[in-house]
């Protein structure tokens, strides 16, 4: 079975925030495109340090992250950060991962944008029952 992967449309909230209240321009709104694989197996987001740091993102907390093999490993939280993946988009935090590590997508960016991996044709798709808003279940 192959990956899947999504494109990413990532940008500071912080910053769209100060340009809603008039203090900068939309151009001073730091934001970044990336590839990113989508890990079903993942909870997170998980940007690079390298991204985070591009984005401007402030570290908010700690948390430990077990990976694929078992291990342990202390990582800090960064955020908020704005994701856009096609026409749906949410606010969120992220695990900062080691400098120019691959991001990952999680089930929580999944959940959100109210999206599912389609494995037979590799590829991250709107569900049938909800293809203009997010269908999210409050149960």
């Amino acid at each position: 079975m192959g990956e899947v992967r999504a494109r990413l449309y990532l940008e500071n909230c912080g910053d769209r925030h100060l340009f809603k209240k008039g203090y900068i321009t939309e151009s001073e709104i730091r934001g970044e495109e990336t590839d990113a694989l989508v890990d079903t197996g993942a909870v997170m987001l998980m940007l690079p340090q390298d991204l985070v740091e591009v984005l401007g993102l402030e570290s908010i907390r700690k948390a430990v992250v077990t990976y694929a093999d078992e291990r342990k490993e202390e990582r800090e939280i960064a955020g908020p950060v704005t994701v856009r993946i096609g026409n749906r988009q949410m606010n969120t935090d992220c695990i900062i991962g080691p400098p120019n590590s691959e991001p990952l997508v999680g089930q929580i960016i999944l959940e959100g944008m109210d999206l599912i991996v389609d494995c037979s044709e590799q590829a991250l798709k709107v569900r049938p029952e909800s293809p203009y808003l997010p269908l999210l279940k409050m149960k």
